[in-house]
């Protein structure tokens, strides 16, 4: 059974729906004007339930099936949230909001889920209920959290969940998921530098806080290569170097990095903390500067259950004749993982085709994802929740 043929049919009307969110991205905890569409959307489809403000700004849309709310009950996920970055695309869709953009798809992600709830609602060809979580701020916000917290699990009694992720690269279409940790924990960490300001041309009289974050950074760079075992999987990444200079020839007083440690293993991920603090401290001790470290906590790693991962590998089969199980682990990170500590489930990835990559400012979700993306919920809501 290859992609359900109705989707097909709906491709262009989904595709407008993904079109009209991408030019109105709004961030983590700032999604209204997509909260209120979804919900729009999933009032006319003719939901059983639609909540708004569900852990913020999230929506949740109730499905009921042929028998009523008897049987058991799946839920499915999808993000919401854009990104702060100034989208270069030149599409005709592009973004309408400087300095914010969809570019990791999460149009896309809301769009198919809601083309699924759209035929679901239609058809109730399945017994027991279907929960369908439109989630805020997974870009860093914790949505997810907030999600449970707001009794996402407990109101409609779940029993499994699952997810999926737009993955460029990998042909259009196509499905990937593994059995265990598939994505990493993505924690954040602040190094700020604090030295003596004064003139670049006399930097003997001050502490050059740029010297040292530089220092501080090189530094670092060192605990992957030595401080680490090869077998295990790390990344520490500064992104950002910030300082209060605004001309040519002030040293600052202070300095700032920001960055991001990805792991798998809480050891590790404490380890790693220690030797950001003791290299961060030491070096600036070294220049006769103090530093000062932040670290902030990220959602867990992202660990599939085996049973339903291999449940989500099957019905990608079904859809697009392969389901690549092999693929390695990942060190983007996905708070979908707080889900997954609290129900069974799984998350896949669908292959977004050659185009630029999540989070780059010429990103592009394909549409013609969009007919499998939606077959996948629509025939795993069928096949976990048959009709008796």
């Amino acid at each position: 059974m290859p992609v359900i043929n109705r989707f097909a049919e709906m491709l262009p009307e989904i595709s407008a729906w993904r079109r009209d969110i991408h030019a109105h991205p709004e961030l983590r905890f700032e999604e209204h004007r997509t909260a209120a569409f979804v919900a729009a959307k999933l009032e006319e489809f003719g939901c059983d339930e639609v909540l708004t403000g569900f852990g913020g700004t999230g929506v949740v849309g109730v499905i009921n099936g042929k028998s009523g709310t008897a049987g058991k009950t799946i839920g499915f996920r999808a993000d919401m949230d854009a990104l702060p970055i100034q989208e270069a695309t030149g599409l005709p869709h592009a973004s309408t909001i400087p300095g914010k953009m969809h570019a990791c798809g999460h149009d896309g992600h809301t769009s198919m889920l809601l083309g699924a709830a759209k035929y679901l609602a239609e058809t109730r060809n399945f017994d027991g209920r279907i929960v369908l979580a439109f989630q805020p701020a997974e870009e860093g916000g914790g949505g997810a959290r907030a999600m449970i917290e707001a009794g996402l699990m407990n109101r409609w009694a779940i029993e499994e969940i699952y997810g999926m992720h737009n993955m460029p690269g990998m042909a259009v279409g196509e499905f990937a998921v593994r059995t265990g940790p598939q994505m990493a924990s993505p924690d954040k960490f602040e190094i700020t530098v604090r030295g003596t300001g004064g003139h670049g041309a006399m930097p003997h009289k001050g502490v050059d806080t740029t010297l040292v974050a530089a220092q501080i950074v090189v530094a670092l760079q060192s605990i992957v290569s030595r401080n680490i075992d090869p077998m295990d999987r790390v990344v520490v990444s500064v992104c950002g170097f910030r300082t209060e200079t605004a001309t040519y020839n002030v040293i600052p007083d202070s300095a700032k990095l920001l960055g991001t440690v990805r792991t798998f293993d809480p050891k590790v991920q404490q380890q790693v903390r220690a030797r950001i603090d003791a290299l961060a401290t030491a070096t600036a001790l070294g220049y006769g500067a103090v530093a000062e470290v932040t670290h902030i906590s990220g959602p867990p790693p992202l660990v599939n259950h085996a049973r339903e991962a291999d449940l989500a590998a099957e019905v990608a089969e079904v859809i697009a004749g392969v389901a690549h199980r092999d693929l390695d682990p990942i060190m983007a990170g996905e708070d979908f993982s707080e889900m997954l500590l609290e129900r069974p489930g799984a998350y896949l990835f669908i292959g977004n085709g050659d185009s630029a990559d999540l989070h780059n400012p010429h990103y592009e979700f394909n549409d013609e994802v969009i007919p499998a993306g939606c077959s996948w919920f629509v025939t795993m809501a069928e096949r976990r929740l048959p009709l008796g």
